[in-house]
């Protein structure tokens, strides 16, 4: 059984969550609610959910940080190193799936949509402005993230000059807009899950069974 601590009770009277959930409007302003809370501060768990992508022929799945939530054009912005594996899987096939829970919530919430990568651009030139300088340093690792290494200690960022120019050439920002999003709200007495889908242009809502 999981203990909440001092903070973890601080974040939840702060979100002002509804206890129960009778109605599909108060799904959508909870998942909303929580993703913009998240993206400003990271101890929180949704702060770092997951990615997966699809290659065609496999689905590869990773924690990513969650930099900005965009509720109104339904956007979710992540970074990554223009050199990693991901970057060739969306190049392939833009679709996505993001996923996120916390315990303490007692909520899930999985989004399903495309990404558009963004590389030397001013959409990335703004977000690497914003950075911090521990953040850029990441990019200037001499090599593609996965490659094979045989000794880890030489690519710790103790052992390179920091270069920020040469760490944006390999900076990328990931824009991921959710075309739906499934809500599930764990409780005893009842679960309630719901989807929210936007395909066709406007927004749809329907009751799930758990």
């Amino acid at each position: 059984m999981m203990v909440q601590n001092k903070h973890n009770e601080k974040y939840i009277d702060l979100l002002s969550l509804p206890g129960e959930y009778s109605k599909l409007d108060q799904t959508l302003e909870a998942s909303f609610k929580i993703l913009e809370y998240a993206s400003k501060r990271r101890h929180t768990l949704f702060h770092t959910p997951t990615l997966s992508t699809f290659d065609g022929k496999r689905v590869s799945t990773r924690t990513m940080v969650l930099r900005e939530f965009d509720p109104e054009k339904r956007l979710i912005r992540f970074h990554t190193d223009f050199r990693s594996i991901k970057i060739g899987q969306l190049k392939k096939d833009s679709h996505a799936a993001v996923h996120g829970y916390d315990p303490n919530l007692k909520i899930q919430i999985r989004f399903d949509g495309k990404i558009n990568l963004h590389h030397n651009d001013e959409v990335t030139k703004g977000s690497w402005e914003l950075s911090k300088e521990m953040s850029k340093e990441c990019y200037f690792v001499g090599g593609p993230p996965g490659t094979r290494i045989d000794d880890p200690s030489g690519y710790d960022p103790s052992t390179f000059d920091f270069d920020s120019l040469n760490g944006f050439e390999n900076f990328c920002v990931l824009v991921f807009q959710f075309e739906s999003m499934e809500f599930l709200y764990l409780k005893k007495s009842g679960h309630r899950r719901a989807i929210h889908n936007w395909t066709t242009g406007k927004h749809r809502s329907s009751w799930l069974i758990p």
